[in-house]
């Protein structure tokens, strides 16, 4: 079997954390190492000049995106130490041909990027007809986000050109095997990786599946299951983060400390204690669902308490959220339960009727419609627009990522300071 080339790619923003990062990536069995675009963007050529400072004898590659002036930007990174350097593949062809000629000149490769290229495998015979190097399947981190995946396009690539394939976005230890088996020669993984609490030992289980790609049965979820599987493994700040600090509702927090709660919303709107509609939600909502309740802003009289809690419990429903208060908490609190109100009271009211089941409704400031997703935690709940929520999901477990390594620097005597260079990057 061929031996797979294993691309880490650095798309972070401190040069220093690239270089640790780097460094243990190699450790663990990568093969070449890439200054991610926004590395470039951050610290210019002087980040590929201090990655070939050291590490003199590793493959460099450069992840320009060149888009014009073809001569220039290759010209730019091979004198700063870079053996590949990447292009747009949808640049004019007058681009390419001028990023072939430096490329030549100074005897460093060329990859060309497909990241958005409408005839991927049109245009790919064009780049190996022009002299291109290496042709990189990519689908970028926003595409992915929303579901698009880069083996598919490299599936279609294969055995189309006669030049080294590359592939990258997304991949994973779960999905480095099915890369190798769909024709790569190039595997590119970042954020897998670079955001890894421990970078060598993540780049070995890459590197072991490269070298011995396995058949992984993945069981197929339906895309509410995949979005509430991604859900239960962040936290409501990493949702929050993800929806750039928007969807949190105020003023409301869990009754039973820490509890995990995910789920799509069933909606009730009621007034002042009224609580016919709330209990009759329950039988509407269906199993790992959410009821919201909108109490009319009333905190002094509750339209929940213990005897519609054990309903939910023995029914699968996922968790309640009051804009109001609830009653009953040491019974409550006893089957933990996630409830998450505003207030606690012992009044109840009269089920009177008033107000009705799954329309829109506001709860703790944000609007609310029957199957937006609900996340909560001991941080508090957040709402999620049911037509983004695989794309925050996902973003979610990236920012989730991130922190691991993050934390893992703070352990070994940074601060967050430091790690995030705040004074660098504090607002001119």
């Amino acid at each position: 079997m061929k031996k797979v080339a294993l691309q880490v790619a650095l798309d972070i923003l401190e040069l220093k954390r690239a270089l640790q990062i780097a460094q243990e990536s190699l450790e663990g069995g990568a093969d070449w190492i890439e200054i991610g675009t926004p590395l470039i963007k951050s610290e210019g050529m002087q980040a590929i000049r201090s990655m070939r400072d050291h590490f003199p004898d590793s493959m460099i590659v450069a992840d320009m995106k060149v888009a014009d002036t073809g001569t220039m930007e290759v010209e730019m990174a091979a004198k700063a130490g870079a053996n590949i350097v990447c292009i747009l593949a949808d640049a004019d062809n007058s681009v390419i041909a001028e990023a072939m000629r430096a490329a030549r000149l100074y005897g460093i490769r060329i990859m060309a990027d497909l990241i958005n290229v409408k005839d991927p495998i049109c245009r790919a015979y064009e780049l190996e007809a022009m002299g291109v190097d290496i042709i990189c399947a990519h689908t970028g981190i926003d595409q992915q986000m929303t579901g698009k995946k880069s083996l598919e396009l490299l599936t279609s690539l294969s055995g189309q050109v006669h030049i080294p394939l590359a592939v990258a976005g997304g991949i994973d230890a779960l999905s480095a095997g099915d890369a190798v088996r769909c024709g790569a020669d190039i595997v590119i993984v970042g954020g897998w990786i670079t955001r890894s609490a421990d970078v060598t030992g993540s780049t070995k289980k890459i590197r072991s599946e490269l070298d011995n790609p396995s058949i992984k049965l993945v069981e197929k979820k339906s895309p509410d299951e995949e979005i509430r599987s991604l859900l239960i493994q962040v936290s409501a700040p990493n949702v929050s983060d993800a929806m750039h600090r928007k969807g949190a509702m105020s003023g409301i927090v869990s009754i039973c400390g820490n509890v995990k709660m995910v789920g799509k919303a069933v909606t009730v709107q009621t007034f002042a204690g009224d609580w016919a509609k709330p209990v009759e939600a329950i039988d509407v909502a269906r199993k790992n669902e959410v009821i919201v309740i909108n109490n009319d802003g009333a905190t002094h009289i509750a339209p929940w308490g213990e005897l519609a809690t054990l309903s939910c419990v023995k029914k699968g429903i996922a968790g309640v959220v009051i804009d109001g208060a609830v009653r009953d908490v040491d019974d409550i609190r006893s089957m933990k339960y996630p409830i998450f109100a505003k207030a606690v009271v012992p009044n109840a009211g009269e089920p009177k009727g008033f107000g009705e089941i799954n329309a829109e409704i506001r709860c703790g400031g944000q609007a609310v419609r029957p199957g937006d997703w609900i996340t909560g935690d001991e941080s508090g709940v957040v709402v999620i627009p049911s037509e983004r929520a695989y794309e925050i999901a996902r973003r979610a477990l990236e920012i989730r990522k991130n922190e691991e390594r993050i934390r893992e620097e703070i352990r070994r005597g940074s601060t967050l300071s430091e790690v995030a260079e705040l004074i660098k990057w504090e607002k001119k």
